[in-house]
């Protein structure tokens, strides 16, 4: 299935918006655009919530006929147990999240000692944790990670854009990977020349108009095949002021969606 994340929104959230985007009016632009998922991702609120606030978070997107997935950063004990809590609160089946939290960076044996003991919870409640690929651990480490533990409750969330920073190619992740994804963010990249020919810039890219092979991971995870969700998401650079840089950020997302919507 595609759906939009929070990453989708993150000008539109941002207190450089005029009036910055509740997680119900991104929940309600969601489904005006014909999508039926959501995924709730680093949105820092969610976490600030009372609980009558996230019930009522959650029957909005129920009446909107929204499905929920939530996201993280991190894999300490606490962390994922509060999150298989708001699992259950919005019916989410998939918790994405990173090895590596804001106050906290493992080692992979001590990643792989605090997955184990998470992990039969995923299992009982049917919630999937996927992991994210990105330039702060090796893909390889964090595929073999997940092989060894070996749960159907636990894969890897990919995305290839994020591990470029760590001089690994977007197509060798994808195919290291493709067996263990359990969730996709979708968003395009690529980089451009800094003024003066002094370097360059690595950002997002309106979708099919950077270095991203899509129809390459498509055809090796075979994601529409086993049910695998495409979220959408942005790295889109400020664009000089509030209003263009929300406009193109619609922009995008119309764009993303088209796109997938024709790539098969």
């Amino acid at each position: 299935m595609i759906g939009l994340g929070t990453y989708a929104f993150f000008w539109q959230h941002s207190d450089r918006a005029m009036q910055p985007l509740s997680l119900i009016g991104a929940f309600e632009a969601t489904r005006a655009l014909g999508v039926d998922l959501f995924q709730i991702c680093d949105y820092a609120p969610l976490e600030r919530m009372t609980d009558a606030e996230l019930t009522y978070a959650a029957a909005a997107a129920r009446d909107l006929g929204l499905a929920i997935q939530l996201g993280t950063k991190g894999i300490e004990p606490a962390r994922l147990a509060r999150f298989l809590e708001l699992a259950a609160v919005f019916d989410a089946a998939l918790v994405r999240s990173m090895l590596y939290g804001p106050d906290s960076r493992p080692t992979l044996a001590e990643a792989e000692t605090l997955l184990r003991a998470a992990i039969p919870r995923f299992e009982a409640a049917g919630v999937t944790l996927a992991l994210e690929t990105y330039e702060q651990v090796a893909t390889d480490d964090l595929a073999r990670l997940v092989e060894r533990i070996g749960s159907p409750r636990l894969g890897v969330c990919l995305d290839p854009a994020n591990v470029v920073a760590r001089l690994e190619l977007p197509r060798a992740c994808v195919e290291r990977t493709a067996r263990i994804t359990a969730n996709v963010h979708v968003k395009d990249f690529a980089f451009a020349r800094q003024p003066g020919w002094v370097g360059f810039t690595y950002s997002g890219a309106a979708m099919g108009t950077g270095l991203h092979d899509y129809p390459h991971l498509l055809r090796t995870v075979r994601a529409r095949e086993r049910g695998i969700d495409e979220i959408v998401e942005h790295w889109l650079p400020w664009q000089g002021d509030a209003q263009t840089t929300i406009e193109t950020e619609r922009d995008w997302t119309r764009i993303t969606l088209e796109y997938l919507r024709s790539t098969s």
